[in-house]
């Protein structure tokens, strides 16, 4: 379960039918928004509680949330067997891989972005992961979290096996690269792994991709966001793949 604060983000995932759970107000509080959000949440047959604001603070966990937080039940957190075989048959996919994405605004952003890539999936490890379950991720996700499967793994490496299995070509972002997401041919599935910045992926995720690519950067920076580097990379392969 997650949260989702403030009165924009609640109203966006009510006005996009996202599976909400409940709606919790901060008793007392009479405002024209916040009773248009009752209003919508009665009519989607969501069910609404009214609760002290020391509640509201404790599960929105520093996000404002302007007198209103939705409990929000992910699409995914699927088994990730399970959800392997049902893309397997398919002739082009598109997954994402994290590997010790551990700040929760980074891993909201990533997960917008490969929802909005279309991909089928995200894959992320149980443990060297931002939570899932954080009001903050799903803030930076803006209701992708509800539309996009999530994968949790215990073990990444093993995972991308599996993927390789199933005929993904798995794709490991890494700076000193020779190769550039722009020189190489996507097409069928394809699996894109990205790390952490500063530390990247780990040695064993690493050593399991098939090959390894940079972004090229004429500036002085040495490095990207990674939900900057990982809409770079999603979009050059949907640019290809179209």
């Amino acid at each position: 379960m997650s949260i989702l604060a403030g009165i924009h983000a609640v109203k966006h995932a009510l006005d996009s039918n996202e599976k909400l759970d409940e709606l919790l107000f901060v008793k007392g509080k009479n405002h024209p928004r916040l009773n248009e959000l009752v209003h919508l949440a009665k009519k989607n047959k969501v069910r609404v509680s009214f609760v002290p604001r020391e509640a509201l603070e404790r599960l929105a966990e520093g996000v404002p949330h302007q007198g209103v937080v939705a409990r929000v039940q992910p699409k995914g957190l699927l088994e990730f067997k399970p959800w392997l075989s049902d893309v397997k048959g398919t002739d082009t996919a598109l997954v994402l891989l994290l590997d010790q994405v551990t700040d929760p605004h980074n891993l909201g952003a990533c997960i917008r972005t490969a929802e909005a890539a279309g991909c089928v999936g995200i894959v992320v490890p149980k443990d060297h992961a931002a939570s899932l379950d954080s009001p903050v991720v799903a803030k930076s996700a803006c209701g992708a979290l509800s539309r996009l499967p999530v994968l949790r793994v215990t073990n990444l490496a093993r995972s991308i096996k599996d993927l390789q299995d199933a005929g993904f070509w798995v794709s490991g972002l890494a700076g000193e690269a020779e190769n550039t997401v722009y020189q190489t041919k996507f097409s069928g599935k394809n699996a894109i792994v990205m790390g952490a910045e500063g530390k990247g992926m780990r040695r064993l995720v690493r050593e399991g991709c098939d090959q390894l690519l940079s972004i090229p950067m004429p500036g002085k920076v040495e490095s990207l966001n990674v939900s900057v580097a990982t809409g770079v990379t999603l979009f050059e392969v949907v640019r290809q793949m179209q």
